[in-house]
Order: C-alpha cells, then structure tokens, then sequence
C-alpha cells in the first residue's frame, strides 16, 4: 500500500509507508530542535548542534544526551522534550490512529497500511482493537507510574517540582527513552526501594510489547497465548534472570560501583535495577563509566537484543535473538524445522530473522568505524556508545559529551536508524513477490 500524492501533471506521486515515516521522523526532529532553540526553552543558549542531537534522542526514545537535560532547559524546553518522547515512543502513525479514534473518525485502508509498518504487524486483523489496547496501556500505565513516583519526589523537591519530576520521569521510563532531570540520572535514589520497582516495571510494561499485553488481556490463559507473547515472556524472563545475576557477580566487589555499598541487599537492588534497565532504557544509578570492561561487553550484547517488537524500546527484539538461537540448535540437531511451544517457525520468519540481523551488524560495524575515524583514544566507550545508540538504550560511558561534529552525526544517524529502520525494513520483509523464475538447486561449501 502506498500513499499517492497529486502533483502537476496529474500522475500521483507513490509514497511507500517506509519513506513516509522516515520523513515524518524527520519532520518532528527538526521541529523539536527548532522548539529547543527557542529562548523560552533554555536556560542559556545552545547550539542547533546541541538541539539537534537532544531531538534525534527524544524522538528515537534513547536518552543520550550532549547538555544536561535538567539544568540547560527550562520547564518549557522539558515539556518539549516529553512531546517528543511521547511521540517517539508511540509511534507518530499510532499517535495519529488515537486522535482519530479519540474523534470517533473512521481509519480508512491507506491509514491501516501505515499503522502496520508503524507497528512492526503483517496483518490488519485486529489492528484498531490493538492501537485502543496501546491508548489504555499508555495512559493508564503512566498515571499510575507517576502517581507511585509522587513518594519519591515529593518529599525531596516538594509539590510542585516533585510533581514535574514524577511525570517526567513515568513518561520517559514507560517510553524507555532513559532521559532524567538529574545529571547523574536517578543515582541518588539507587538504594530507594520505591524506585527500584517503580521504575523497572514502567520499563518492563514499556518494552514488553503491546500485542503481547493485547493477547494477555483477551485470553488471560498461557495455553491460549500465541507463539510470539510465549516467546516474549518466557524469553524476557530469561534475560532478567541473566542480566541481573551476571552484573552482580561481575560488579559485586568493584569499590566504584557495587563495592561501594556494604549492605547486601543494596547490592541486590542496584544489580536488578540496573541490569534490567540496560535492555531498554538509559536511566542508572550507579557509574557507568567505572563498571568492569567484561560488564560492558555484557551490556552490549543485551542492548542489541533490546525488548520486545510493538514496544517503546530498541534493538534487534528478543524474539529475533531466540529464533537466532532455536535455529541455531536446530543445525547441529540436524532438524530442518524449528520448533517452540508445539508451533512450528517458518522458513520465512527465519530469512526475516537473518536479513533483520545482518542490517543491524553492518549498521553497528559501518558506525563504530566512522566514529573511531575522529575519536582516538577509548575504543571500548566508543563502541559502547554505538550500541547504546543503536539499540536506543541511551546509557554512556562518558563519550556523549565529548563528540565531535562528525561523532554527534555518526551517533545520531545510529539512533535514527535503530529507531525508524527496523520499521522500515520490516515493511519490506513483509511483503511477498513470488519469484518468476525458478533455478536448479547447487550446494557450497560453508565453514
């Protein structure tokens, strides 16, 4: 389905829905910088360099950042920056389908076409029942989120600025994008119990996926959940479990991070919360710039798994991950089908798997060597800041800041890409061309 423009002649301009929406990406960035460069937004003036990267990552729901969002914008300029994440989050084409559905005006096919690629599906079964499952997911999530965080704020910065921060920071966790009004991001309440379950389970709501939370809510049975919302869960599940073990075993006796802490269960709370958020979101509590080197190799593998498809967060999504690994298995099985749950994987969905996941690694490999082009120095921050930037995670080592102009374009093209590409690509490997001509099979030689 494409979208046709009129133009002089009077032959229509065909419009992808891939194209539109990375225009429409496009279009909000520039208008966010725009509004960031406003003098009622900042505190002291910045650069359209220093908008510019702040938009990309508010719109692409990263959170890294160049200016220190609580201190360089005032509360007009931070209202912006949660339009945008709020936007980005959603989906522009999915924020379109709820103000439609908000008016009670139809969604014609041309607008379902776009819904799908905005929403990673195939099929327009169920495609509004979806975006209203995402409406009540949003706001419901997000008031209760912010409600919980009053306890945290308020007793800190009072009513009023406690109250900003609770909404800030429930919109940017359920969003995944990471962004905090604090320069060290939510570090000072790293051994606050509230914080550490409020937080993450914005994060988890946020990046589960919202068919997954649409098929829970209709059939509220395991049995009857499909294939995709089994693997999700059971695959989220897993790297929880994983991701929080291994940062406390690897971080247990480090004195700049976890070693800091004597009681045992500060430990444990800063390991759940910080090896849960590295997946999905940017926010921390603890330095990240001073974790081990094999903690950040450990960080990099998840942020390129990412969450889950139809979510707020990033990556390659975890279903991509476990159809990697099931096939895998599969091979040295010497299976020629995969099999999960009692459901058979398609010959398709693995091709969609391997094309999806070479892109991601030559977008990752093509902008670690542009960026180590101009930056000499530390090559593991470099390309912990790539993969954070790809899979739109956001946390940093302490290299954001210290971009040059060819290293914000490499940073902020790598998150626009982890943001709309993914999307885009999906939208071709979901369409089918039967070949019109058919070749003998030949065999080659592999390993």
């Amino acid at each position: 389905m494409r979208l046709s423009l009129p133009y002089r002649s009077g032959k229509p301009i065909r419009i992808p829905p891939p194209l539109l929406l990375t225009i429409l990406y496009l279009v909000l960035i520039l208008i966010g910088a725009a509004a960031l460069c406003l003098p009622a937004s900042v505190t002291n003036p910045i650069t359209f360099s220093d908008a510019l990267f702040t938009a990309t990552s508010a719109v692409t729901v990263t959170g890294l950042a160049v200016v220190d969002t609580g201190s360089n914008f005032t509360l007009l300029g931070q209202v912006f920056i949660l339009i945008m994440i709020q936007l980005g989050g959603l989906g522009l084409m999915t924020f379109a389908a709820l103000v439609l559905s908000v008016l009670g005006l139809p969604i014609g096919l041309r607008h379902h076409s776009f819904l799908l690629e905005d929403l990673n599906q195939t099929s327009l079964h169920q495609l509004v029942g979806l975006v209203k499952t995402i409406l009540a997911v949003v706001l419901t999530c997000e008031l209760i989120g912010g409600l919980l965080l009053l306890t945290v704020f308020v007793p800190d910065f009072g009513w009023a600025t406690g109250a900003w921060f609770s909404i800030f920071h429930s919109v940017s966790a359920f969003n995944n994008a990471g962004f905090a009004l604090m320069p060290d991001s939510l570090s000072r309440w790293a051994t606050n119990p509230m914080m550490n379950l409020i937080i993450p389970a914005l994060l988890m709501i946020g990046g589960i996926g919202f068919s997954v939370i649409s098929d829970v809510a209709r059939h509220r049975s395991w049995r009857h959940l499909s294939l995709h919302s089994k693997l999700m869960l059971v695959g989220s599940a897993i790297l929880i479990v994983w991701s929080v073990a291994m940062f406390a075993a690897l971080e247990w006796t480090n004195p700049e991070t976890l070693g800091a802490f004597e009681n045992p269960l500060d430990k444990l709370q800063i390991s759940w919360f910080q090896g849960l958020t590295t997946r999905t979101a940017g926010f921390n509590t603890i330095d990240i710039g001073a974790i081990h080197d094999t903690t950040a190799l450990t960080f990099m593998l998840l942020m390129v798994i990412g969450a889950g498809s139809t979510s707020t967060a990033g990556g390659i999504k975890v279903t991509t991950f476990i159809v990697l690994v099931l096939a895998t298995i599969a091979f040295f099985r010497r299976h020629n089908h995969l099999h999960a749950f009692g459901r058979s994987i398609r010959l398709e969905e693995v091709m969609k798997v391997l094309a999806l996941t070479m892109m991601s690694i030559f977008v990752i490999m093509s902008s670690i060597f542009l960026i180590t082009l101009s930056h000499d120095g530390d090559f593991l921050s470099l390309v912990f800041e790539v993969t954070s930037a790809f899979g739109t995670v956001g946390l940093s080592r302490g290299m954001t800041e210290e971009l040059d102009t060819l290293g914000r374009i490499v940073i902020g093209v790598t998150m626009f890409i982890g943001r709309v590409g993914p999307l885009s690509l999906g939208f071709f490997l979901a369409r089918r061309t039967a070949p019109r001509i058919s070749y003998p099979a030949s065999q080659i030689y592999l390993g």
